[in-house]
């Protein structure tokens, strides 16, 4: 795996696939009172806290969702969004053996590397 592109994909999964509440630790949901009584009064605004930015974020649901093969997609999917299942059980959604489901993460980091310096270049 690529490290860099290891982080971006956790961070893109946080940012545009956890519910709101999970990503605050409550249950306040959307409601902005409920929020601000769960934060103390302390509210950043922004998206979540996001380490990734905006236009980077949006690249790569760009790619996972429209530019990979599916199988590499889906291996992203189970690894970055799925984390509420066991390996053996994200082994058997996408078909595959460990070996197999790692050297498919491993393609799509560099797919998703070479997109994102494609479209930086």
């Amino acid at each position: 795996m690529i490290r860099r592109i290891d982080e971006m994909l956790k961070l893109w999964a946080q940012d545009l696939h956890t519910p709101m509440n999970v990503t605050h630790g409550g249950s306040s949901g959307g409601n902005m009172i409920a929020m601000l009584m769960e934060c103390k009064g302390e509210l950043i605004r922004g998206t979540r806290g996001s380490r990734v930015l905006l236009d980077e974020s949006a690249d790569i649901e760009l790619i996972v969702n429209k530019h990979l093969a599916p199988e590499l997609s889906l291996v992203v999917w189970e690894q970055y969004c799925n984390n509420d299942s066991f390996l053996s059980q994200k082994l058997l959604h996408c078909g595959c053996s460990s070996k197999t489901y790692y050297r498919r993460l491993h393609d799509a980091h560099v797919c998703i590397e070479g997109m994102l310096m494609g479209k930086a270049a």
